[in-house]
């Protein structure tokens, strides 16, 4: 019996995926991969004898029987995602089949959008002092959001949020954000295909979200980060000298 890895691929940038994940892709029979969003330079070191198959055009159950086919052939089978497969990933309705047919099945984790998008502008999600916390999330669409976890109340908490999979309604975003206590003046970060070549990284404000948005032509593959502690000053205390800790003995 071969065995399914799920590959977190990274946003784009083929040297963003993890070394484990690209072995296993060189080792695999079967690389199947999300063409429609990861790029085929991830995919380049596939064995010439490999089967890869663009999984883009497949439904769910299309994707099983050839992963299925595959491992019950004894071969290693390589399932792609872009990202990082826990993050709107659609991993556990795959796990689930494979389940079924008890083919072993293992997750390597991947550089997601945001982590990305945050390094390409030299930002922190996080700052001492000030906000300590990350929401990932997305706005509603096509695919529905809990009430409770609308932008609006979400934006409450002011700490730092990642936006996925929204860029369709702009307005919306910044108007929820808005109604829901943050500040127009919050610093924003508008990040486009993050890792691929055509990568473009805007600063902005909240109360200019949509307008940045719409004068770059941002539609899709767009990510919105809202960075409540962008600008703060503080330093932490971790490199202080005169704070003490398990490796340094400082006046603190």
């Amino acid at each position: 019996m071969g065995k399914v890895y799920f590959i977190g691929a990274g946003p784009g940038d083929p040297e963003l995926i993890t070394v484990k994940g690209q072995r296993i892709i060189r080792e695999a029979g079967l690389v199947l991969y999300a063409g429609s969003l990861v790029p085929e330079s991830v995919i380049a070191e596939a064995s010439p004898s490999a089967r890869i198959e663009n999984s883009a055009a497949m439904s769910l159950e299309e994707t099983n029987c050839l992963m299925t086919l595959h491992a019950l052939k004894g071969e290693t089978v390589a399932r792609v995602h872009t990202g990082d497969p826990s993050l709107y990933g659609a991993i556990q309705e795959q796990a689930r089949l494979l389940k079924q047919s008890s083919i072993e099945y293992e997750i390597i984790p991947g550089v997601t959008s945001a982590c990305a998008a945050a390094a390409a502008s030299s930002a922190s999600f996080t700052v001492p002092n000030g906000t300590q916390t990350l929401i990932i999330t997305r706005m509603e669409g096509r695919t529905p959001v809990p009430q409770s976890e609308s932008l609006e109340k979400l934006a409450v908490h002011g700490s730092a949020m990642a936006i996925y999979l929204s860029a369709g309604n702009p307005e919306r975003i910044q108007e929820e954000l808005i109604k829901g206590g943050m500040d127009i003046k919050t610093p924003v970060i508008i990040g486009y295909r993050i890792g691929w070549p055509e990568e473009k990284s805007v600063e902005t404000t909240l109360g200019e979200l949509a307008a940045t948005a719409y004068k770059n032509g941002f539609k899709r593959q767009t990510i919105f980060l809202i960075l409540p502690g962008k600008n703060a000053e503080t330093e932490s205390l971790l490199y202080d000298s005169g704070f003490s800790h398990l490796f340094r003995k400082g006046e603190v």
